[in-house]
C-alpha cells in the first residue's frame, strides 16, 4: 500500500476533464490529482506517469515531483508507469 502522508510540494487542483489534456500544465496537474486524491483516487503509477509526460514536455515541476514520488514506488510501479507513458504518447 502507498504512503499518503506523503507530502509533495505543489497544492493539487481538481484533476482536469480529459478534454484539457493538452499541453504540460494539464499533465502536471492530473499527475498532482493521482498523488494527491483530491478530485481522482490516490495511484501513484498514474501520477508519475503523467508526471512523466509533462517532465517530457519540459516541466521542470513535473521533474521533481516525479523524483520524489519514485522514492515512494517499488521498481515494478515506476516500471508500469514508464509503460503508460510510452502507450499515452503512441495515442496521442
Amino acid at each position: 500500500m502507498f504512503d499518503t502522508t506523503h507530502s509533495f510540494s505543489h497544492s493539487a487542483p481538481a484533476a482536469p476533464a480529459p478534454s484539457t489534456l493538452d499541453g504540460a500544465e494539464a499533465l502536471f496537474e492530473l499527475g498532482l490529482a493521482y498523488a494527491t486524491g483530491h478530485g481522482e483516487p490516490v495511484d501513484y503509477v498514474r501520477a508519475h506517469k503523467w508526471f512523466n509526460l509533462a517532465a517530457m514536455m519540459g516541466d521542470e515541476r513535473a521533474r521533481e515531483e516525479r523524483a520524489d514520488l519514485a522514492e515512494l514506488m517499488n521498481p515494478a510501479e515506476i516500471a508500469e508507469a514508464q509503460r503508460l507513458a510510452r502507450e499515452w504518447v503512441l495515442h496521442h
